[in-house]
């Protein structure tokens, strides 16, 4: 006869066993990410979560750099491969924009380009476009990843959020460590107070507010405008504390000599925070 203390002992490792299993089931299970697409200097993948009541959904472009390697901004410079993502429309998905951390300057003169060393995680503004159901969404990527020169970076990203899934931890905490690394909106202590277009001197005149804490260091600055809008080497006035102006030079290219109605993204790196804004001008 089975003694009772024996049973009640090969239960609880039953119980132990199957809360292991649970516990260490794969990742893919609950996990809404696409496999990693390889290249020489690194790797990409698309990581998403459960849409929100509004349609949105949650979701990073996280690229994994090998050390040595680098990767581009929304403005690489004179050259380089921005990130560019393209949903497939039968996704059920659209993607309306691709959020940057604030980036570094990396190189001198015409070798001179924008971007990051260290792997980074691109925020995107995805929105579904079906009221219901699972989503298969596919993107197709790409990019550029360079060491001592670029290679450009291709791939098809799939991943499917199925309805009434649990997102995976790990992937919501990626999530929302990215989307915490962005630079701020202007606040009281960091803004832009003032910015005009000199037509006759072709450049942008900034007067900046800089954070305290920050306000001993040399600020960088990162734009981005439209196609045919580039800008040259920008240039400090004499001030120094807490409020500064810069000029920028700006190179149009094309027919269209102006710059009124054209949109110009800014970001600001002031010690360990950055700003970001956009500028316009009638």
């Amino acid at each position: 006869m089975t003694k009772r203390p024996a049973l009640e002992k090969m239960a609880q490792r039953i119980a132990t066993a199957s809360l292991l299993l649970l516990f260490f089931l794969p990742a893919k299970t609950y996990a809404a990410a696409s496999d990693w697409v390889t290249s020489a200097g690194g790797t990409i993948r698309l990581v998403a979560a459960q849409p929100k009541a509004d349609g949105t959904i949650p979701a990073i472009l996280e690229v994994r750099l090998k050390p040595g390697w680098k990767t581009y901004w929304r403005n690489p410079g004179a050259s380089g491969i921005p990130p560019q993502i393209a949903i497939d429309p039968s996704s059920g998905v659209v993607l309306e924009a691709i959020r940057f951390p604030a980036p570094q300057t990396f190189g001198e003169g015409p070798a001179r380009y924008v971007g990051y060393d260290t792997p980074v995680a691109f925020p995107l503004v995805l929105k579904r476009t079906r009221d219901d159901g699972d989503l298969a969404i596919r993107a197709s990527v790409f990019l550029g990843i360079c060491e001592d020169i670029c290679i450009p970076v291709q791939g098809e990203l799939d991943l499917v959020l199925k309805k009434g899934e649990f997102d995976n931890p790990l992937d919501g905490a990626r999530i929302a460590d990215a989307v915490a690394a962005l630079p701020q909106a202007p606040s009281a202590d960091f803004k832009v107070t003032a910015a005009r277009f000199d037509t006759e001197a072709g450049a942008i005149r900034l007067r900046l507010q800089l954070p305290p804490e920050a306000s001993a260091d040399r600020p960088d600055f990162f734009l981005a405008g439209p196609s045919g809008v580039s800008f040259g080497e920008l240039v400090f006035g004499g001030e120094t504390g807490a409020h500064r102006t810069a000029d920028i030079p700006v190179k149009l290219s094309g027919k269209d000599k102006s710059i009124k109605g054209k949109p110009i993204a800014l970001t600001v790196r002031a010690g360990s925070r950055s700003m970001e804004t956009t500028l316009a001008f009638d």
